[in-house]
């Protein structure tokens, strides 16, 4: 819900294909306040159960489509249409939940989920709970739970006892103190800490692939270098852009773990002019790129570990006029699937030059590297017109003429920031944000891009102040 999504029917589904990315754009002109339009668009799933199958909200918007026009609509007229579909509908509850569409749309819940209604606050009564203030921000909680999620042991007795003696600003220098402590402990940084678990649906471990320490019995590439390079971006006072941008790498040392930035790595092959941070490490062109001429999956894993968009639920779409051009022949343009691929196509071109794997092996074509001309070398022959495939491409809509231009645009789009602060908000508060987090979390995410300047270790310092953190 917190992400830059375009809603629309776009699809690769059996069954027709509807395609209307000008919905988002609509949906965020007519409740330009509205929770879901702050750095981001709505997901299809607002209207949709699966396009093109609309859910009670969707099914209840389209008898006011354009009533009498003929279909399928244009995107002019869809758009033209839709906020007058929407104004028709705000006094309705489409999904029986005793809450109109209209205040479900301003209070950020969702119009077709009876589940998800607005929480009203204020109900605590004083004194149902003797520990804490379960109505409000509570100091001796926050820092309670800031042990436990940073060190990985709770305060003892003599601790919590000192801590409520504090007056509030001593409370909260001795938390900011505890937090920048605790993150130089084994328990946070070390491997297989907090950070390691945070890294491990980017990088996506295989044990039996695994090169190095812990190899496995088929050593293609050590994804620890990946780990090193992930935690090193999170940590003091670093960039954390430079995941997805480093033209380093980070090499660890145990004992106490400590990571330092290397310019080569006897287990790292790309050159440093077309380096990606991690997206074009040894592991991830050997897993993602593998045998493929588009590596379409290298570039839908990049767009979700590190933008936090999905393509397979129809998040973060950005059709690009003319496209698929389908030059591998996939069958890509085939009306289920041109919606999808309008997007991913254009956002897989610039991996075309970074070899996976290859059998036999080829001198000229080395594995997990950049080879110009890879296409000609390697998939010369695969479709008649896959050779005038571009480096070139697309993200966000944005052209992008290579893959590091790709990362540089991405690193600094308010979707990266966004996913950053969403994984740690789902690892120290415990889920993704919630409708009434929406505010606290805005304000989190938009200081960590701006006022902070992409530095987790600042974030971390406004996010043990939330509520959401701190409210028992």
């Amino acid at each position: 819900m917190f992400r830059r999504l375009i809603v629309g029917v776009a699809v690769c589904l059996s069954g027709v294909a509807m395609a209307k990315p000008p919905s988002g754009t609509a949906f965020c002109s007519t409740y330009p306040s509205a929770p879901v339009c702050t750095g981001q668009q709505p997901a299809c799933t607002y209207c949709h159960v699966a396009p093109p199958q609309r859910n009670a909200f969707g099914a209840s918007l389209e008898p006011h489509l354009a009533p009498g026009a003929s279909r399928p609509l244009s995107d002019s007229d869809f758009a033209a249409a839709l906020p007058w579909a929407l104004k028709a509908v705000e006094a309705e509850d489409a999904d029986g939940d005793g809450v109109s569409n209209l205040v479900e749309i301003q209070r950020g819940t969702l119009p077709a989920d009876p589940t998800s209604v607005p929480v009203d606050t204020g109900r605590c009564q004083a004194g149902e709970n003797p520990q804490y203030d379960v109505c409000r921000y509570d100091a001796r909680f926050a820092y309670k739970r800031l042990l436990l999620d940073f060190c990985g042991v709770p305060p003892t007795y003599a601790q919590l006892k000192e801590f409520s003696a504090l007056s509030a600003d001593d409370q909260r220098a001795r938390m900011d103190a505890e937090l920048d402590r605790c993150t130089t402990s084994e328990f946070w940084r070390g491997k297989n800490g907090q950070l390691w678990k945070l890294a491990h649906p980017k990088i996506r471990p295989v044990g039996s692939l695994k090169a190095g320490e812990d190899a496995g019995t088929i050593p293609l590439a050590d994804y620890y270098d990946d780990y090193a390079l992930y935690a090193y971006a999170q940590l003091d006072d670093h960039d954390a852009r430079e995941v997805m941008t480093a033209k380093y790498f980070v090499s660890r040392e145990t004992n106490p773990t400590r990571y330092s930035v290397v310019p080569t790595r006897p287990t790292q092959s790309v050159d440093e002019l077309h380096r990606a941070g991690n997206i074009t490490s040894r592991w991830s062109l050997i897993y993602f790129v593998m045998f493929t001429a588009l590596p379409r999956n290298a570039a839908s894993q990049a767009y979700r570990a590190y933008l936090g968009l999905d393509i397979a639920k129809q998040e973060g779409l950005f059709s690009v006029p003319g496209e698929p051009r389908d030059y591998d022949a996939k069958g890509v343009d085939a009306p289920a699937c041109a919606a999808c691929h309008a997007t991913l196509d254009p956002l897989s071109y610039p991996f075309r030059n970074y070899e996976g794997l290859s059998f036999p092996r080829n001198p000229e074509v080395p594995w997990a590297s950049y080879v110009p001309g890879r296409i000609e070398k390697r998939f010369g022959n695969a479709s008649p017109i896959i050779t005038q495939m571009p480096e070139s491409g697309y993200l966000f809509g944005q052209p992008v003429d290579n893959l590091v231009e790709w990362a540089e645009v991405g690193a600094n789009s308010d979707a990266f920031a966004i996913a950053a602060v969403t994984d740690y908000w789902k690892l120290l508060v415990g889920h993704p944000p919630t409708a009434e987090e929406h505010a606290e979390f805005v304000t989190t995410w938009k200081r960590f891009k701006g006022t902070h300047q992409y530095r987790v270790q600042r974030m971390l310092h406004d996010l043990i102040r939330t509520e959401a953190y701190g409210a028992p």
